[in-house]
């Protein structure tokens, strides 16, 4: 898959380009449909699968508001090459940009630089200068400039519809299963392995790999059941998210117990897939019951895991 930053690096249209457009974060199931039907729709025609994307996210430059992301760039393009996209365009988003018109986004953009023959979008799509471009104004140009317009219904799960806001919200729940359903797949937060107080080996006998924060959403605090990604392998293991009040701590900070693991990972980039919420985060009254406590968490994580 081809992944260009700007404008000025396309060259000349895409041979039959059919596009959508959008954010895109999660990945969840509703863009999956997208996706795969701009596939299907390129692959019928010989022509180019293509995906127009932004960063950083448009609210974040507007400031109507702040929105923690489901998944950070590098995640987003891995899982977009995963359904066999060709190419994904990712420009810049600026306020210069937020003041594009909604016909000259189409004209200038979607027709004369990248070539679109198609457009696959949603059932709520708008796009444009203060999102004056509705699915009308879509149809209507796609008549008028001659390009196919294909939209999408909302997909429901438990007769509600499958959003960005609706799985965010989950995450930050600990409805990590029913994210899953959602996404069609775990969800994963990533980062690099960092020094911590060494409690866990030290005091605790459970040594933990502590994770630089990266993801911007994280489960609520508590205690998950998780597969641990490293070096392409997968191993169980058991993160606790939270302020470790046993010990007094006043920061966050994601801490994981790989099961049936001894290598020194300090510095290399691991990645978690949240399985299951076990518990709550809790104060103990000792390091002794804080121990037993873990040593019942990890028993309960390997009976998740080998089923």
């Amino acid at each position: 898959m081809k992944v260009i930053s700007s404008l000025e690096n396309i060259k000349e249209p895409f041979a039959y380009a059919v596009i959508t457009v959008g954010n895109f974060d999660g990945v969840h199931i509703g863009h999956q449909g997208l996706l795969k039907e701009v596939k299907k729709r390129a692959d019928k025609m010989s022509g180019t699968s293509i995906v127009l994307t932004f960063e950083p996210h448009p609210l974040k430059v507007l400031k109507e508001k702040k929105i923690p992301l489901i998944t950070p760039f590098e995640r987003k393009i891995e899982l977009i090459e995963k359904l066999g996209i060709d190419v994904v365009i990712c420009l810049p988003f600026t306020r210069e940009f937020s003041k594009v018109s909604a016909r000259e986004f189409v004209e200038e953009i979607l027709l004369k630089k990248i070539g679109m023959k198609e457009i696959v979008v949603g059932y709520d799509y708008t796009f444009g200068h203060k999102r004056e471009g509705n699915i009308d104004l879509l149809k209507k140009l796609g008549d008028e400039l001659g390009f196919k317009v294909c939209i999408l219904g909302p997909i429901l799960v438990d007769n509600m519809i499958v959003s960005s806001t609706r799985i965010r919200n989950l995450i930050m729940e600990g409805e990590l299963e029913k994210v899953k359903i959602l996404l069609n797949r775990y969800y994963q937060v990533s980062g690099e392995v960092i020094a911590g107080h060494d409690r866990g080996g030290r005091l605790l006998g459970f040594p933990t790999a502590n994770l630089k924060l990266v993801n911007e959403v994280f489960p609520k605090n508590g205690v998950y059941v998780v597969e641990v990604i490293y070096n392409n392998k997968v191993y169980g293991g058991v993160t606790n998210i939270g302020f470790k009040p046993t010990f007094g701590n006043d920061a966050l900070s994601v801490e994981t117990h790989i099961l049936d693991f001894d290598q020194n990972i300090y510095g290399k980039k691991i990645k978690l897939n949240f399985i299951k919420r076990l518990r709550n985060e809790k104060k103990f009254s000792s390091i002794e019951a804080l121990a037993a406590q873990i040593k019942r968490d990890i028993e309960e994580a390997r009976k998740i895991l080998q089923n």
